[in-house]
């Protein structure tokens, strides 16, 4: 396609206006002298920033069903899909959504990780996890001081008073 762009745009007046759009799209002819050179419209070349992803609802998807299982002529089917700007696979996915439920199926989704339903108990049952493990820790750094105490009581040769229950403070 390059040369034969080079070739138009060499010399002539033809070539200056073929040359003059980059996209070598067609439009309606122009009048030049005794031949007609077609004017050139350029496309365009925007793009969405983001694109939109299309939903359907159980109705629309019911109702292509519905069509799609009326189809019984050879292409009939394929021309729905190009009419209605679908794919295959979303008949395929629609119909197997269909089998498990009709609207409950067919109804749009939220896309992404499904929130997690929370036990209460759960919750609770961490919380006294925590508090058991912080009781646990100051237990033993009480032993700890207690142990302490008992060989600084021995090196110091004073004894410790006698508790009730058998051990000592």
């Amino acid at each position: 396609m390059m040369p034969e762009r080079m070739k138009a745009t060499s010399g002539s007046k033809k070539g200056l206006e073929a040359s003059e759009n980059p996209w070598g799209e067609a439009a309606p002819a122009k009048e030049a002298g005794s031949h007609v050179v077609p004017a050139i419209v350029p496309a365009n070349p925007e793009v969405a920033a983001k694109a939109t992803r299309r939903r359907f609802t159980a109705q629309y998807k019911l109702h292509i069903l519905e069509m799609a299982d009326a189809c019984t002529e050879p292409g009939s089917l394929g021309a729905l899909l190009r009419r209605e700007g679908l794919y295959a696979s979303n008949l395929a996915t629609w119909r197997r959504q269909r089998e498990q439920g009709i609207l409950w199926g067919l109804a749009p989704r939220k896309r992404g990780r499904k929130e997690t339903v929370r036990n209460p108990l759960s919750e609770d049952n961490e919380k006294l996890r925590r508090e058991n493990e912080r009781l646990r820790e100051r237990l033993r750094r009480a032993e700890i001081i207690i142990d302490v105490q008992k060989k600084v009581s021995q090196m110091l040769g004073t004894p410790l008073e006698k508790t009730e229950e058998g051990g000592s403070e």
